[in-house]
């Protein structure tokens, strides 16, 4: 197969580009190519065409969640947004917390997804932050990451522990950073908005204080140590000065960080509801600022489905997370790429090389012999997003009625489409 009609980031421009894909690989790449007898064309249609995203923080759901979100409606929503690996968090109903519980959710991931699926295992047991897992085991079994996510792990010595069993095994610990006696039952951000509101706040610290302890931790055992979702300027500053002083630390960072604040919380909106929660203006240039400067490593959803009845209640009663998977990228080019912030190579890195190269996934570039996974962007194609038409079945996102430019409409793995939109010509 020949892909014509294409353009590529390449040497900081973007420039007419030509495929040729053998057996689901690269085998050639130019400005104009050949063509074989008899070869099949794939049309292009003037799309700029990148190496298929990653996303290292989803959550799917399944099992025991099934009526927010399962494997197959993720991963259609997935691919829908240009994502062609995710990893999935473990609170689930069971908790992937054993070779076994793993090995059945494996299964299920081989029956049902739609895209590379690579799950993690819990640090504890069920969560609870009090028994470790077997991690020897869990690695065994094909585990991607440790991770408690949802849940800071609370007991420092337990993190230590962790920290020193997954360094041993090279595999890193990621965590979700809340140290739970600071953050109590907020669900705001702690200053203007949730005083003006009336509602409980969740202070910086709770999350900054929870990354210098693990830093000390990991620099102690030498684990390599990943930060989910950072959104404060605290912890900007505690991971640059763990980088710096040759701490193996990485750290990832929403696109709902990276474009929203506090002030657009402007009622009890449950929407408007993630953890950690949309901070000051302040912590959202800090966090740009750590994204490009290689503080922060790379961008990552956390997708998080519920149902529209969790949803449609006070921000006190409903539970944390927006979708992301069928937003992200559109969201990040209009806001960043489009406005001459960032360039689209910085943003490609940061959703594909990036997260690859952090968790030592095998690398995908459009170059010879590496896979032909691919997403396919209209970069000039506008919509307005609307939730209800999501393919996920989440439709809780702040985002409805967002205008948005930079549209994923096609996406390749191996070198056959997994998802087609075009716009009608």
């Amino acid at each position: 197969m020949k892909i014509i009609n294409a353009f590529r980031w390449n040497e900081g421009y973007v420039q007419p580009c030509e495929i040729r894909v053998s057996d689901g690989v690269i085998t050639e790449l130019g400005h104009s190519l050949s063509t074989g007898e008899q070869e099949e064309i794939f049309d292009a249609r003037k799309t700029l065409i990148v190496p298929g995203f990653t996303d290292v923080h989803v959550h799917l759901r399944e099992p025991g969640g099934e009526y927010k979100e399962t494997i197959e409606t993720g991963t259609n929503a997935a691919i829908r947004g240009g994502f062609t690996t995710i990893c999935p968090m473990p609170n689930t109903k069971p908790v992937p917390d054993s070779k076994e519980k793993l090995e059945e959710l494996n299964s299920r991931i081989r029956e049902r997804a739609n895209c590379e699926v690579l799950p993690y295992v819990s640090i504890t047991k069920e969560q609870q932050g009090e028994e470790l897992t077997d991690m020897k085991a869990l690695k065994e079994a094909g585990a991607f990451a440790f991770t408690d996510d949802g849940v800071g792990v609370q007991s420092a010595a337990q993190m230590k522990q962790a920290m020193k069993q997954a360094a041993q095994l090279h595999m890193p610990v990621v965590a979700h950073c809340e140290d739970n006696s600071l953050a109590g039952d907020g669900v705001v951000h702690e200053g203007e908005i949730s005083s003006r509101l009336g509602l409980s706040g969740i202070p910086s610290s709770a999350e900054a204080v929870h990354i210098a302890r693990d830093v000390l931790l990991a620099a102690e055992t030498g684990c390599h140590y990943h930060v989910c979702h950072v959104s404060a300027k605290e912890s900007v500053q505690v991971i640059r000065n763990a980088k710096q002083a040759g701490v193996h630390v990485t750290a990832e960072v929403t696109p709902h960080h990276l474009i929203l604040t506090e002030k657009d919380v402007t009622k009890d909106d449950a929407m408007f509801k993630m953890n950690p929660p949309l901070r000051s203006e302040e912590d959202k240039k800090a966090l740009i600022e750590g994204l490009e400067d290689g503080t922060i490593d790379f961008i990552a959803t956390d997708h998080a489905p519920h149902s529209e009845e969790e949803k449609h209640t006070s921000m006190k009663e409903a539970p944390f997370g927006i979708t992301g998977l069928e937003t992200a990228f559109p969201l990040l080019y209009t806001h960043f790429v489009d406005t001459g912030k960032w360039s689209v190579g910085q943003l490609i890195r940061w959703m594909t090389t990036k997260p690859r190269a952090v968790f030592s996934l095998r690398r995908r570039e459009l170059e010879p012999l590496h896979p032909a996974t691919f997403t396919f962007i209209d970069v000039g194609r506008t919509e307005v997003i609307d939730r209800h038409t999501f393919v996920s079945k989440g439709k809780n996102t702040p985002f409805d009625g967002a205008k948005v430019t930079g549209i994923p409409v096609c996406t390749m793995i191996d070198g056959t489409i997994a998802w087609k939109e075009w716009k009608k010509k």
